[in-house]
Order: structure tokens, then C-alpha cells, then sequence
């Protein structure tokens, strides 16, 4: 493999360069993915952050991968920012075979590519073959670092397909042995993503895969996280699919709930073992309480049907500050960041596995990466309960009763192992859920219009019950 590192804002101001020919190419196909994060907004332009070529397009078969900056309007009131950076790997051939129609990105009329057709790589079994034998032999190719584990083996001959289920990033399954998650909005730091599985790895955590291999860059003194090649829970069903069925049927998921709260809960003392843990004062608590309350009232900006609740969900939040007022403290550490039913795995054995640690995408790395107290993801999860209990095909009078039991049994399994019982905190809990409730009204206003009546229920429900 021959390598070509490009480090450029643009593309070169003499003939044409790579960039410049795929720009409007880029401009019509990246906005369509599911993972490009920029949606309504047009992309201005591209910059070129990085570029690698894996092979050369003199044969049958090119490979390029970049690290791209698109160009995009800030929307009102937002801070001033450089543009989301994508992972992308462009495969380069000739003329595209039929198998390869659905990746087409478009054929190059110019530039150093001219005569030739780009598409996602990813959807070609060869290029898919060519990472994994980069993570095997630890490749070092101009930016990439291609690393693994020395003590785990990665055979050769897997055979990979792409999973078409994924949102924000993208993965490859090799065989039934390995699954590798690329990222695709790539940030500058050490993703909690690598991370967090790796220190769990350290701990003897079964409950979460530890990392085989790696992918990482280098660029400007600055690392880089790629993707991540874990073993693949074979057979397993995630939790959002599980709960579903179960509901469908009529079965009752609170034994399913309670070995989930166990699993949460070994994470969680897995961390604490692993990694700092912190203090959380009143000078701290009423940063967290800011930003909640903020939110709050940006969210109430933009989505009329919050304003009347608002005075309800600013006391859910002050409750917590007054607490922190009076001298209560909590302790604080890293956490998943994102947890939902989705997010987990239940093997056919019954084992219960955390996965996709990279937290909310949408959030600054240092945000993610900040301890947090653990009814962080604990109210995720219990929102989680809700929308499912919410989304069943028969949804009626027993839906909230599900959601409940559901509920119970996962903070009591949860108690099992911690000691803890999340509902002996009520203040902090309720305040973490109605922060989750805020967004999601936020986000299904904006995206799935039919679905706001489901964050608008819960918030109903948090401003005139008690804390009990």
C-alpha cells in the first residue's frame, strides 16, 4: 500500500486537486447519509483536513481516505465554528459494477481522478478486507495508525458486511467474530468511545467488549479516534427490539429490566474502579443546574407547547440547586452518556452488554468526557422504558403500568449491585429525567412531529406529581 498525506484548507490553487473535483459531487451525496449532522443547512465548501491514499487508482480497484471539513451557515444565534469534520472512504473504479450501484457518489470529469467513478467503500467487500488486514499487521499509512491488542488474534478471511442500521456512524461485521464501528463526525481528542471500553477492558468488566483493535490519526499534535474493531455478540438482540417484541406479545420485561439495572450498575462500579471520581459541591451542582436551566429556556424558545410547563420544569431543577445549597453533595464520574435500550445488547445466553460509549454526538468532547453523576444515564434509561412502552403496536390504558414495572425493576437491579437504589435520590433523578423529557420534546418537534405527544406526556407528568 502507498501512501500520499495531503494537509490543506483547500485544495491546491494549481491543476485541479482531489477536493476541488469532488466537491460538487460531495455537496449533493453527503447531505442525503443518515449520519451527516448537518441537515437544513446547504454545505458552502469543503476543506480538506486530511487525505491517504490505501491504493492507488491505477488498478482495477483505488482507495482514498479523507478527513473533510464541510462549510455550512451557523443558525441563528449560534456560536461562530469551523464546520463538522467526516470520516469518508472513497473507493475508486473505472466503471462501477451493478453490486456497487446503491454507494454510487458520481463519475469525475476532471481533476486527478478524471475518467473515473468514486462511491462509499464501505459497501465493497475488498476495501472492507483491506481495514481489518491494517488492523492485524498494525499499518502505519501516512496519518493512520492502524492499531490492536497484542494479545487478541484478528484471522484473515473474514468475510464483511455492512450493517445498515446504524445512525450516526458506520460498522462492519467480519463474519459473525468482529464488528468495526467507524465514526463519522470526527473530533480532535480521545473519544470516550475507545476509552471507556478499554478502561472497563482493564477492570475485568465482562459486561462491555473490550476493544481488539483500533483506528486512529495524528494530525497536528492532535489525535484522533477513527474507529473501533470489538468482538461481535453474536445472535444478540438489542434491548429497544427486545422490549418491543415483548410488549407485542403482552409479556411482562421487568425480569429483562432488573438484569438490565445489574449490567448498569457493574458498568458504573467498573468506571468508578477505573477512573477518577469526583465531588460535586454547590459551586459545582449550580453549574450543572445553569446548564439544565438553560436549556430549559432555549427549548421553550423553540417549542410553544413547553411555555406552559416552564415554571413547573425550572422547580425541578432549582429543587436540585437548593439541595446543593444546604451542603448536599453527590459524587460524580465518567458514565456512558448516552444510555437507551438501544444501546444495549442481550445475547442468547441472557447476558446483558453496553455498547457505543461515544455519548451524544451532538455534545462537545469535554462535555462528554466530564464526570457525571450516574442518574445521568439511569434517567436515560427510564425514559428509554417510556418511549417503548409508548411506541408498542397496541398501545392503551396498560401502557404506563409497563412503564412503570419496567421502571422498579431496573432501579431495584440496579440497587443489587451498587447499594444504591436511584429512587432513594428522588431530587437529582427528576431532575435528570426532565432534562432528557426537554430534549427529546426538542428533537421530535423538529424531526418527528408525531412522536413530541410521548415527551410531552412525561412532562406533564413531572410538573404536577410529587417526589415520591
Amino acid at each position: 500500500m502507498s501512501e500520499v498525506v495531503i494537509r490543506s484548507d483547500t485544495a491546491s490553487s494549481g491543476s485541479p486537486g482531489l477536493l476541488a473535483s469532488l466537491d460538487p459531487l460531495l455537496r449533493e451525496w453527503l447531505p442525503r447519509q443518515r449520519w451527516f449532522a448537518g441537515k437544513g443547512r446547504p454545505v458552502t465548501g469543503f476543506s480538506l483536513v486530511a487525505a491517504t491514499e490505501l491504493l492507488p487508482p491505477t488498478g482495477k480497484l483505488g482507495l482514498y481516505h479523507l478527513l473533510v471539513r464541510a462549510h455550512q451557515p451557523l443558525t441563528l444565534g449560534a456560536p461562530p465554528h469551523p464546520g463538522d469534520c467526516y470520516q469518508l472512504l472513497l473507493g475508486v473504479r473505472e466503471a462501477l459494477p451493478p453490486r456497487l450501484a446503491p454507494a454510487l457518489i458520481g463519475h469525475l470529469d476532471e481533476g486527478p481522478l478524471a475518467g473515473h467513478t468514486v462511491y462509499e467503500a464501505l459497501h465493497d467487500p475488498r476495501p472492507a478486507e483491506l481495514l481489518l488486514e491494517a488492523l492485524r499487521t498494525r499499518a502505519r499509512i501516512g496519518a493512520l495508525r492502524f492499531e490492536r491488542d497484542a494479545a487478541q488474534e484478528i484471522r484473515d478471511g473474514l468475510v464483511p458486511r455492512l450493517m445498515t442500521a446504524e445512525q450516526s456512524n458506520s460498522s462492519i461485521v467480519y463474519g459473525d467474530t468482529f464488528i468495526l464501528k467507524l465514526l463519522r463526525r470526527i473530533v480532535p481528542g480521545i473519544n470516550p468511545d475507545l476509552e471507556l471500553p478499554l478502561a472497563l477492558a482493564r477492570e475485568g468488566c465482562p459486561r462491555v467488549p473490550a476493544p481488539t483493535g483500533w483506528l486512529r490519526a495524528e494530525l497536528a499534535g492532535e489525535p484522533y479516534t477513527l474507529g473501533v474493531l470489538q468482538p461481535f455478540v453474536q445472535g444478540a438482540t438489542d434491548g429497544w427490539e427486545l422490549a418491543l417484541r415483548e410488549l407485542a406479545k403482552g409479556e411482562d420485561f421487568g425480569a429483562e429490566a432488573r438484569s438490565l439495572g445489574r449490567a448498569t450498575a457493574e458498568v458504573h462500579t467498573a468506571l468508578a474502579r477505573a477512573l477518577p471520581t469526583v465531588t460535586l459541591g454547590h459551586a459545582q451542582l449550580q453549574l450543572l443546574v445553569d446548564g439544565m436551566i438553560e436549556r430549559l429556556e432555549t427549548a421553550v424558545q423553540a417549542v410553544p407547547a413547553l411555555r406552559p410547563h416552564a415554571a413547573g420544569l425550572h422547580s425541578a431543577f432549582t429543587a436540585l440547586a437548593d439541595l446543593a445549597a444546604e451542603g448536599r453533595t453527590w459524587t460524580a464520574q465518567r458514565v456512558h452518556g448516552d444510555l437507551h435500550l438501544g444501546q444495549c445488547l442481550r445475547s442468547p445466553a441472557g447476558q446483558w452488554s453496553l455498547i457505543d460509549f461515544e455519548g451524544e454526538p451532538s455534545k462537545p468532547l469535554t462535555e462528554r468526557r466530564m464526570p457525571q453523576p450516574p442518574a445521568r444515564d439511569i434517567a436515560g434509561m427510564l425514559r428509554s422504558f417510556d418511549y417503548a412502552a409508548h411506541s408498542a403496536p397496541s398501545a392503551g390504558p396498560s401502557v404506563s403500568g409497563w412503564a412503570e414495572t419496567c421502571r422498579a425493576a431496573y432501579c431495584s437491579g440496579y440497587a443489587e449491585v451498587s447499594g444504591v437504589d436511584p429512587r432513594t435520590d428522588p431530587v437529582l433523578l427528576r431532575a435528570y429525567e426532565t432534562d432528557k423529557a426537554i430534549y427529546e420534546v426538542v428533537y421530535e418537534a423538529r424531526h418527528r412531529p408525531d412522536w413530541l405527544p410521548v415527551p410531552m406526556a412525561a412532562i406533564e407528568r413531572y410538573v404536577t406529581s410529587d417526589l415520591t
